[in-house]
């Protein structure tokens, strides 16, 4: 596996610093989708060892998807579930945890895998700071992105059908989610993808 090169981003020194300062505990890494999130998680996980924890892979399943669930800002994520099968044995001190990946590709939840966990766990995603959750982190960051660079970085990630589907639906949905549940306020951090 190649290195992670170290993300751009304004405020990313401070935040390190602190992840690097915790010697147990858990940590939320919110923001808006093509910020960077995932490469800055992959970074802190090869250059301090934490655990990293996606939220993408606790979307709901289908039959959550009611229309009352979805009406709820930050509804679309199984955040009972990631309590249940992370944060809570986390917060009890539990070191070997066993989870269940939502798998979008086929809209299933996978077997469940088990496996030891760093004393710092980085909780990586959108929605990871829904107030359901909050009360389990040391400390949280908000990576945020200019919106034109958003738009770039999901075009070449994700071609033109897929930036529609991120215009359309995934960035309003994440935006009211910010706005209604005051996400970047509950951040300790906050930091702006450049680069």
């Amino acid at each position: 596996m190649s290195a992670i090169t170290r993300p751009r981003a304004e405020g990313l020194d401070a935040f390190l610093s602190a992840l690097a300062a915790l010697d147990h505990g858990v940590v939320a890494l919110d923001g808006m989708c093509a910020s960077g999130k995932s490469t800055l998680a992959a970074y802190a996980a090869q250059e301090l060892g934490v655990t990293v924890f996606h939220m993408d892979d606790y979307f709901l399943q289908p039959f959550q998807r009611t229309p009352e669930r979805l009406r709820e800002p930050g509804g679309n994520v199984a955040r009972e579930r990631f309590a249940e099968e992370v944060l809570t044995p986390l917060s009890h001190g539990e070191k070997t945890l066993s989870c269940r990946r939502f798998d979008c590709s086929t809209q299933t939840l996978l077997e469940p895998k088990t496996f030891a966990v760093s004393p710092v766990v980085l909780v990586e995603g959108a929605y990871s700071m829904h107030p359901a959750l909050r009360a389990f982190y040391d400390f949280a960051a908000f990576l945020s992105i200019d919106p034109q660079l958003q738009r770039a970085r999901i075009l070449q990630r994700n071609g033109e059908d897929g930036l529609r589907r991120f215009e359309e639906r995934w960035i309003p949905l994440e935006n009211r989610y910010f706005s209604a549940l005051g996400v970047v306020a509950a951040c300790r951090f906050q930091l702006t993808a450049r680069d």
